[in-house]
């Protein structure tokens, strides 16, 4: 089974960026996509962007234009740039492994704070 490290996460001011990492290892090479999940205080945990083996992409409405996910398979690292941040980007983030066996990164922390 793969196992997942994020890092990146942090306070930010309204209007500011983050990139978020998640690194891979383990059982790397049955993968059939990647993720980016989101759970605010009080919500449900959800699909923030996702990137498939192909390299095709799907975002959430809300941050469509503002966020870009992409791989850089060599390192099996998968990255969420994060711009023009909002306060209701304000959540745990969370890696998502698409595979046999699903697999999910322990959360990072993102603040959007005025």
């Amino acid at each position: 089974q793969v196992q997942l490290v994020e890092s990146g996460g942090g306070l930010v001011q309204p209007g500011g960026s983050l990139r978020l990492s998640c690194a891979a290892s383990g059982r790397t090479d049955n993968i059939l996509a990647m993720a980016w999940y989101r759970q605010a205080p009080g919500k449900q945990r959800e699909l923030v962007a996702l990137i498939t083996n192909s390299g095709m992409t799907n975002y959430a409405d809300s941050v469509k234009g503002r966020f870009t996910i992409c791989r850089d398979n060599a390192k099996n690292t998968l990255y969420l740039q994060m711009n023009s941040l909002k306060p209701e980007d304000t959540a745990v983030y969370y890696c998502y492994v698409r595979q046999p066996k699903p697999a999910w990164g322990q959360g990072t922390q993102v603040t959007v704070y005025s």
